[in-house]
């Protein structure tokens, strides 16, 4: 055993990519796509808990794309 393997642990690594930006609407980090809670929590989560959190991010990530503005906007007024 080499003395790199010593120190790896088998956990879910966090799906932060250090675009660190809280989406105002939505509430989710435009980078990773967590909450603020799911962030703050992480490192006391287990495997089973960050594992279902990575599978529904993916779900999330059309929440960021809808239009703020635009024609639709203009015609509520």
């Amino acid at each position: 055993m080499s003395k790199d393997t010593v120190w790896q642990r088998n956990e879910v690594e966090s799906p932060c990519v250090k675009l660190c930006v809280v989406h105002p609407e939505e509430k989710i980090c435009t980078g990773c796509l967590r909450t603020i809670g799911e962030i703050t929590s992480w490192s006391k989560m287990t495997s089973d808990e960050r594992r279902a959190i990575m599978d529904e991010l993916p779900t999330r990530a059309p929440r960021l794309k809808k239009r703020r503005g635009g024609r639709a906007a203009r015609l509520k007024g």
